[in-house]
């Protein structure tokens, strides 16, 4: 059984100035599907070719707020705190896994890097910029949903999901504006527009969600088809 190795972004964590951190939902949903974890701690934009050089895939992890400097706009007066070593090496990592077309799965924040990484921008604040009903940032458990997001066939997305409607749990405050270069909308939420989903067609498999899937790994199998897609696409799985 070949387990590839996909690298997972570490967070710097807020609360304890010096550490990193990661929920182990990534992990643990990775393996499940039979992928080998290997953890990606914040460091120089220059080493993203060496260490893509080990992998066959990479998982963009959640977390803090993008700088908006990336994408060419002044802090909106909500916008959260932000690490710019954090978002630098991301953002290097992400247009560097394109360019070698290495298999991405971007989640939450990391749809928003993908997003930002190919000329794309951010809506900084969902609550004071977007009109609509739905709270994007719940205070339910990490496996509880939160509202329906609709996926578009022909997607990708769709061909891994197979459902036109999902339900999805939603901690974030930030979304994609207006999509990068080459990306897709695959699924977004009819109560307000907000983008839930983007994809890359012309790699062999670039796909972003705003959902956190990884919180319902010891919760069902709905969202387990995303990682093993990702893991499938990286030479691996069961």
């Amino acid at each position: 059984m070949k387990l590839p190795a996909i690298g997972v972004t570490l967070a710097i964590d807020q609360q304890k100035p010096g550490s990193f951190s990661l929920r182990q939902d990534y992990v643990r949903s990775v393996e499940r599907v039979g992928g080998l974890p290997m953890l990606l701690a914040p460091g120089p934009p220059e080493h993203a070719p060496a260490l893509l050089e080990r992998l066959q895939g990479l998982l963009l992890s959640g977390g803090s707020d993008l700088d908006p400097v990336f994408y060419d706009q002044g802090p909106h007066p909500k916008l959260g705190p932000v690490f710019r070593e954090r978002d630098t090496f991301e953002l290097a990592l992400c247009r560097e896994a394109m360019e070698r077309d290495l298999p991405i799965l971007a989640i939450c924040r990391g749809i928003q890097v993908l997003n930002v990484a190919t000329g794309g921008t951010l809506v900084q604040d969902i609550p004071s910029q977007v009109k609509g009903p739905v709270n994007h940032d719940s205070q339910a458990e990490r496996w509880q949903t939160a509202h329906p997001v609709k996926v578009l066939p022909g997607t990708r997305l769709w061909e891994i999901l197979r459902k036109d409607m999902v339900a999805v749990n939603s901690f974030h405050h930030q979304a994609v504006r207006a999509p990068g270069n080459g990306l897709v909308v695959s699924a977004f939420c009819e109560e307000d527009g907000v983008i839930e989903g983007l994809e890359a067609p012309g790699q062999r498999f670039v796909v972003g969600v705003q959902w956190h899937p990884e919180g319902f790994w010891n919760h069902g199998e709905a969202f387990r088809p995303l990682f093993a897609a990702l893991v499938a696409a990286a030479g691996g799985g069961f």
